[in-house]
């Protein structure tokens, strides 16, 4: 028996293999879990070809975590695939071209705000969306996906900002939830091979970064250990951590320059 044996989890952000979102709902599924999917738009039928690679084939259901409708309808898309919710995982992040690449001086409020409402704000939302979802005596598992934002990275720029505010709104959400058992945690992850660091210019200082100060040998090109700890804090082996970042960064976060 796996350790989320008969748990429902809800994966935003799969499109493509590579991403940390997509291992976290084959790990998922491995453990037990019956998993949904969600997508938007132009990538929507990217989305339904990458779930017919899992080990098994997963619903996707529409949402775009900047439309009321599609949160408002939340709820109802999913109880059309299971019954409800025992965990979430929250993938979502974009800052404009204008908000990256060593412009944080130029850019302008309203790319800004694009980057802090998808990036951060949507954790939120997102959140209180599936609350209905979610059993009251139970509770509910929110993991999001994390870059540490304690330090400046080179051409993060906006998008460091907005993992800070992504921070805080995970402690805030964990303070106000906290009495129905939902517990909000998040994964910050190194540097990885995915589709949103292919639109970070100059990602391969990430890379360069992690190959001198990772205390473990970090490979860009594997996101399973990062998913592995979101499948960590979707079981009931976490049960009283909340308003947590857990590292999986090969030790940078603790090694000086």
């Amino acid at each position: 028996m796996g350790i989320l044996e008969g748990k429902r989890i809800l994966v935003t952000g799969v499109l493509t293999e590579a991403s940390i979102a997509f291992h976290v709902a084959r790990l998922a599924q491995a453990e037990g879990a019956q998993v949904v999917l969600s997508s938007y738009g132009r990538v929507f039928r990217l989305t339904e070809r990458i779930a017919a690679r899992l080990p098994e084939s997963a619903p996707v259901i529409e949402l775009d975590v900047t439309s009321n409708d599609d949160l408002a309808a939340l709820a109802e898309r999913v109880k059309e695939h299971v019954d409800g919710l025992d965990g979430v995982l929250h993938s979502i992040a974009f800052a404009p071209e204008a908000a990256l690449g060593g412009n944080f001086l130029n850019t302008e409020w309203a790319d800004v705000a694009t980057a802090i409402q998808v990036s951060a704000y949507s954790l939120k939302s997102l959140t209180m969306a599936c609350r209905p979802l979610f059993d009251p005596q139970k509770g509910a598992s929110i993991v999001g996906l994390d870059f540490d934002a304690t330090v400046a990275w080179p051409k993060y720029d906006w998008m460091g900002v907005a993992k800070a505010a992504l921070e805080s709104c995970a402690r805030y959400l964990a303070r106000d939830l906290g009495h129905e058992d939902i517990r909000v945690n998040l994964i910050a992850a190194g540097p990885l091979k995915t589709l949103a660091a292919k639109s970070i210019p100059g990602f391969e200082e990430f890379e360069n970064l992690w190959d001198h100060r990772a205390a473990l040998r970090w490979d860009v090109s594997d996101p399973e250990p990062a998913a592995r700890a979101a499948v960590a804090l979707f079981s009931d082996w976490f049960p009283k951590t909340t308003g947590e970042i857990i590292h999986v960064d090969g030790g940078v976060h603790a090694i000086g320059g």
